[in-house]
């Protein structure tokens, strides 16, 4: 029997018994017109200040707002929302608030490129991001993540100004991205409470907006909406929607992964397996084995460029090795599987591939929550820091210093171990259930995960070892 969607799961859609949009506090806020601004102003407060005081502050990195807001407080947070509620980032994302000043003077009608309606560019620029941070140590630059943050709300605006379906958003934005993919692991989704209401509805207000809303800006049809791919969680559908029939419904976690509901194309599946590739890679650049390989490529390739050897070693690590293990479980499990005549390599490609997302996004959470709970109060003493050095009359007279870590160390280890084991065991539920609604028969269906478990546990592994060695703590000259 070949790979295919099965009736029961045409729709993917989680039930709406359990809808946070009817909570009586909370529903109300997000429904409200002007809800959104509640998330964003603070937001766009924080991103102003990292630009004032990457500019103008101390260009000491553990010393800035900039530095220690973006790569210490903004990465753990993310990582944190995105398992216990959703894509909170993009709902209170401040590079969105120009969106309505542009779209008054875009130019209507312009479609992004019909070539560039996928996630290629997104892969490239995910990739140009984290080669990029490693390579100028943006983490140790107050300045250059300032100008990080402007050059967003720059791209932002044009990008939205210029065409419609709010490119920037959906086809462009790293942090996007990052959230798209990893709030397939959340634990709630935008959804039609009566899919019959929207059949019916003729101005279909949820996506074109009404004289008081705007539409979605990444232009999803709710009850359309299979996965958590591309929604900002923007609630404007919620907003705009004149018959209340939009529900942000709590779900299992990995409820659109297990039930296979991503599309099955070509880049959503590569891009599942970069950003596990990346999430191992990324960690490793923090690590002391990283500096004996640079200086050995160097040395074997005679190449005095740190940019080139690190464009070699993070190309291969997230561009070459994704493609090559990921085709190659592929090809395995259509083998081992008896390769159904109806089933290409692509499509047990983008089948499989996604089930890595709860790995990958359980690596990211083990290295970004080690971070955040060794730096979490050290935002204290900056903000501090950044009060005397402007004047203001304060109870105190120097930061506090001494102000780091919210967790005894000996805790930190046993708990990515714990978390990247929970990964690997949703990853390999995942994959199982995808077999199992390809493959009826229990045996086939275990043979077919076989590649799939190989490439999962190589990755976990890789991962905990990575964990075990001194890290260096980005932004202080020790190691932890």
């Amino acid at each position: 029997m070949g790979i295919g969607v099965h009736s029961g799961d045409v729709l993917h859609r989680p039930p709406t018994s359990r809808d946070i949009l009817h909570w009586p506090l909370l529903g109300r806020l997000l429904r409200w017109r002007w809800g959104r601004l509640v998330f964003q102003i603070p937001l766009l407060i924080v991103a102003i200040l990292m630009i004032y005081d990457g500019l103008s502050g101390p260009q000491v990195a553990p010393q800035n707002i900039a530095t220690v807001t973006a790569w210490v407080h903004y990465r753990g947070f993310v990582i944190l929302s995105l398992l216990l509620v959703g894509n909170l980032f993009c709902m209170g994302c401040p590079f969105a608030l120009p969106r309505t000043l542009a779209r008054m003077i875009s130019v209507r009608g312009r479609r992004w490129p019909r070539a560039l309606r996928n996630k290629w560019l997104a892969i490239g620029v995910l990739f140009a991001f984290f080669w990029l941070y490693e390579w100028l140590d943006l983490w140790a630059s107050p300045w250059l993540t300032a100008w990080l943050v402007v050059s967003y709300f720059v791209a932002a605006f044009a990008l939205e100004a210029i065409f419609a379906e709010s490119p920037f958003c959906k086809y462009v934005c790293p942090l996007g991205t990052f959230n798209f993919v990893h709030a397939s692991v959340s634990p709630t989704q935008v959804t039609a409470r009566d899919p019959q209401v929207c059949r019916a509805c003729q101005g279909k207000e949820c996506v074109n907006g009404s004289t008081a809303t705007l539409g979605c800006g990444t232009e999803l049809f709710v009850p359309q909406v299979r996965s958590n791919l591309d929604c900002t969680f923007c609630l404007d559908c919620t907003r705009a929607c004149p018959h209340d029939n939009v529900a942000l419904a709590i779900r299992p976690p990995a409820y659109e992964l297990a039930r296979g509901a991503w599309p099955r194309r070509w880049d959503l599946a590569y891009l599942a397996l970069v950003l596990a590739f990346a999430a191992v890679s990324n960690a490793f650049g923090m690590v002391p084995p990283i500096y004996a390989l640079e200086s050995t490529l160097a040395g074997w390739l005679n190449v005095h460029s740190q940019a080139l050897v690190l464009l070699l070693i993070f190309g291969s690590a997230n561009l070459l090795l994704p493609a090559t293990l990921g085709l190659g479980a592929a090809w395995l499990s259509r083998r081992l599987a008896g390769g159904a005549a109806s089933d290409s390599l692509r499509v047990v490609f983008t089948h499989y591939a996604p089930a890595i997302v709860p790995l990958g996004f359980a690596i990211w959470l083990a290295h970004y929550s080690f971070h955040f709970v060794i730096g979490a109060l050290t935002i204290v003493p900056v903000v501090q820091g950044f009060l005397l050095d402007h004047g203001l009359p304060l109870p105190f007279t120097s930061p506090n210093w001494s102000l780091s870590a919210i967790l005894p160390a000996s805790w930190l280890l046993p708990l990515q171990v714990l978390v990247v084991l929970v990964g690997f065991g949703g990853s390999l539920y995942v994959v199982g259930e995808l077999a199992r609604r390809a493959h009826p028969q229990p045996h086939v269906a275990r043979a077919a995960t076989l590649p799939w478990l190989a490439l999962f546990l190589a990755l976990a592994f890789a991962a905990l070892y990575i964990f075990s060695l001194p890290m260096e703590m980005r932004g202080s000259t020790s190691l932890y």
